[in-house]
């Protein structure tokens, strides 16, 4: 057997999964001024959220939370953000709220998605085994649509103060609108890693980088779809070859896909004897192919996360000398949110600790743990949170803000992500 058949083999029993990257690190974390309290009408005035917390003050709301465990099923794939979700997260919920945080870590959405509707078809509408989500992209649409997030209540949480909600990068996640059914906590961009010493000056456009493959065979890999950093790679790819996304922004077009994507497995197909094991095999993951970034196999990687190769370098995984760039081009970013299951045994909690994750405070002290990009508006943060993002002590290897968002490119409907997933597979990966 191939080994390229072991991993078609492999992929066969993956769903779809999109998760988001992470975000800058940093040095440890300095004192920081205290989270504003929730608005006076907020503590005054029922929040006008449904169901079990219906007719509640924000007060009522934390009295209720007071003493409850939420468990926060999210992607375990990364141990720093493990550790600050097992450490400085649950060591502050459970300070400020004597909330107590319970991480269910996954390999990617599908485990939550198949719990929450195993349960609905079983009837358990009360005491579900799910509270909080980390969730975007078509796993938000499939959830939503299925009736199975508890909502609306992301834009009656004080936090919502803060966020913008009229941007169509936080009210639309991958183009499907969230109407309060999730709060945004930070934003992800897709970021190419490199070695300095080995290659100087990388290649920043899409033709360039793909004519460096070629000039330097086995040097270069992405992980294989639908793992989700090997999949919006191919959506680079794509973007590329089919003459930009501008085309693909409205809804699934099947006459459209067939007609443009054939250049796009073409190119992929072109460039695969060119790969690290001249493409007979993937890395399954993108911690595989971080690992083969870390032993020098090969020269480039692509993350998410803005300062994914920064906290390796911290870490002493990756060289002092790593570095990223985006494509002239551009790169694509996104939104990562929380989400409450509709069946969640702690509303109270649950509501109470996704308001806490996606607060000022939280998300500064996040990025130690290398989340993402700040997913509230700066220009409605108190002042001294505003100094504190603007002054926030970022590495070497992580791009400055103002680049990243001069190169930020859109994601695509799920619809359009599903069929480039499946297509790749049979065009590129069985061929």
């Amino acid at each position: 057997m191939s080994r390229k058949l072991l991993v078609l083999l492999g992929l066969l029993m993956i769903v779809v999964v999109v998760v988001s990257g992470c975000a800058p690190p940093a040095p440890a974390p300095t004192e920081v001024p205290p989270l504003p309290a929730a608005a006076p009408a907020a503590e005054k005035e029922g929040l006008g959220l449904p169901g079990d917390l219906a007719g509640m003050t924000w007060d009522d709301i934390v009295a209720a939370a007071d003493g409850q465990t939420v468990n926060y099923w999210m992607w375990g794939g990364s141990d720093v953000i493990n550790a600050w979700v097992n450490g400085w997260l649950k060591d502050q919920l459970k300070e400020k709220y004597n909330i107590n945080l319970n991480q269910v870590p996954v390999a990617g959405p599908t485990e939550f998605i198949n719990q929450v509707l195993g349960e609905k078809q079983a009837g358990k509408d009360t005491d579900g085994a799910v509270d909080i989500m980390w969730i975007n992209g078509e796993n938000f649409r499939t959830m939503k649509e299925a009736d199975l997030l508890y909502g609306p209540w992301a834009e009656q949480v004080p936090v919502s103060e803060y966020v913008n909600w009229d941007d169509p990068s936080v009210a639309y996640d991958f183009g499907y609108p969230v109407e309060g059914y999730e709060l945004p906590y930070w934003k992800a961009q897709m970021v190419i890693g490199y070695d300095s010493a080995k290659v100087p000056e990388p290649p920043t456009t899409m033709e360039a980088l793909l004519q460096w493959v070629r000039d330097n065979p086995g040097k270069f890999t992405y992980p294989a779809p639908p793992d989700f950093t090997g999949s919006v790679w191919v959506r680079h790819m794509c973007y590329y070859a089919t003459g930009g996304y501008e085309q693909f922004l409205d809804d699934f077009d099947q006459a459209l896909f067939d007609e443009k994507f054939p250049a796009c497995w073409e190119l992929l197909s072109e460039i695969e004897p060119y790969l690290w094991r001249k493409g007979e095999t993937y890395p399954e993951t993108n911690a595989a192919l971080y690992q083969l970034f870390a032993q020098g196999e090969v020269w480039f990687d692509q993350s998410y996360g803005v300062g994914d190769v920064q906290a390796s370098i911290d870490r002493g995984h990756y060289p002092e000398t790593a570095r990223t760039f985006v494509l002239d081009e551009g790169t694509i970013a996104n939104t990562n949110y929380t989400a409450i299951a509709y069946n969640s045994p702690h509303k109270a909690a649950a509501v109470v600790a996704a308001n806490f994750m996606a607060s000022p405070e939280a998300q500064y002290e996040a990025q130690t743990a290398g989340h993402g990009l700040l997913s509230l508006d700066p220009e409605r943060l108190p002042e001294e949170w505003r100094e504190k993002f603007a002054t926030y002590p970022y590495g070497p290897a992580v791009l400055p803000s103002d680049v990243l968002a001069a190169h930020r490119l859109p994601e695509l409907q799920s619809g359009w992500l599903i069929a480039i997933e499946d297509a790749w597979r049979k065009y590129v990966l069985e061929q």
